[in-house]
């Protein structure tokens, strides 16, 4: 009797029928991928929810990187570091997904409870035409910013940024404003460490600041937009005309690394007549139909930010144009 020994298929044989069982499943149509990056309580989910409405749930989609979380509220207690820390995120995994998504696969997205501090049970992400990213880590890695069209910073002053988390963890997530308090300096070494020099490597950065010496709430902040060369951006010679000095100006600065830049300032307290026809041709580049959406700008119940509008328009114009 004749042994006949089978031999095992080698690895390089196994990897390529995967690779050729993943192209055949492929989804036609490439997605336009969009970061949002910044620390906690920076403005990212304000301003993704604006473009997200005002494009519509069928073209557009948007997660957060919280939910790549590895461990709940209660199981943080007892580490020596928090959320801002690589160690305490699936930051592998969230690389594998942005992968598959700007592939146009599905991905099974794990998800994270802000109001319990709890992990949930995974859920299906299918992408749509456009997906949005944002939260601490989406720039975090070379090859998670590879998968990105256009990439985005949110760098408010500190003080800002702190009186925001204050505002939303004791209104929205149980906290007290001393729990707060002792948890943004406890998190401040890995803000400094893993969060901040994201913003090296964005395409845009933007700051909604109060303009000093002026009285008013969030919804009259102004706002400074660094167009960094990294991508093409809009031809804004029709936005910057004499009729719309009071509202926008652009000129040339120097970055944090010293390397000139231009950066447009959108001022909070301009006139609404002047600023809507910023918005408005800002809108006519865009070339989509119908009216402004209503969603732009809106910080809240009845308060719109002309500035954020703005910011979301120019993002809305890479989107559509990628």
């Amino acid at each position: 009797m004749i042994d006949v020994v089978r031999k095992e298929p080698s690895m390089s044989h196994r990897v390529a029928a995967i690779q050729k069982a993943t192209a055949r499943g492929a989804h036609p149509t490439r997605v336009t991928m969009l970061a949002i990056a910044g620390d906690s309580a920076s403005g990212k989910t304000t301003l993704t929810k604006g473009i997200t409405q005002a494009l519509g749930a069928e073209r557009i989609a948007s997660f957060c990187t919280d939910d790549y979380h590895r461990y709940d509220r209660e199981e943080r207690r007892g580490l020596p570091f928090t959320p801002l820390h690589p160690e305490c995120n699936y930051l592998d995994i969230l690389e594998q997904h942005l992968q598959l998504l700007t592939l146009g696969q599905s991905v099974l997205k794990p998800v994270y409870h802000h109001s319990t501090g709890t992990l949930g049970r995974p859920v299906l992400f299918e992408p749509k035409e456009i997906v949005i990213v944002e939260g601490l880590f989406p720039l975090w890695s070379k090859l998670s910013r590879a998968t990105f069209d256009v990439t985005v910073f949110l760098d408010p002053p500190e003080e800002v940024r702190r009186r925001w988390k204050i505002q939303r963890d004791t209104g929205k997530r149980g906290y007290s404003e001393d729990q707060v308090l002792a948890e943004l300096e406890r998190r401040e070494p890995e803000s400094d460490a893993y969060i901040r020099p994201q913003r090296r490597n964005a395409d845009i950065v933007i700051s909604f600041a109060p303009v000093a010496g002026r009285t008013g709430g969030d919804e009259t902040m102004s706002a400074t937009i660094l167009l960094r060369p990294t991508i093409p951006h809009p031809d804004l010679s029709s936005v910057l005309t004499g009729d719309t000095r009071e509202s926008v100006h652009l000129k040339l600065i120097r970055d944090q690394d010293g390397k000139p830049v231009d950066a447009l300032h959108v001022h909070g307290h301009a006139p609404t007549e002047v600023t809507q026809v910023v918005e408005e041709v800002l809108w006519d580049h865009i070339g989509l139909p119908g009216p402004i959406p209503e969603p732009l700008g809106v910080i809240g119940p009845g308060k719109r930010s002309a500035s954020l509008a703005i910011a979301q328009l120019l993002l809305i114009y890479h989107l559509i144009h990628a």
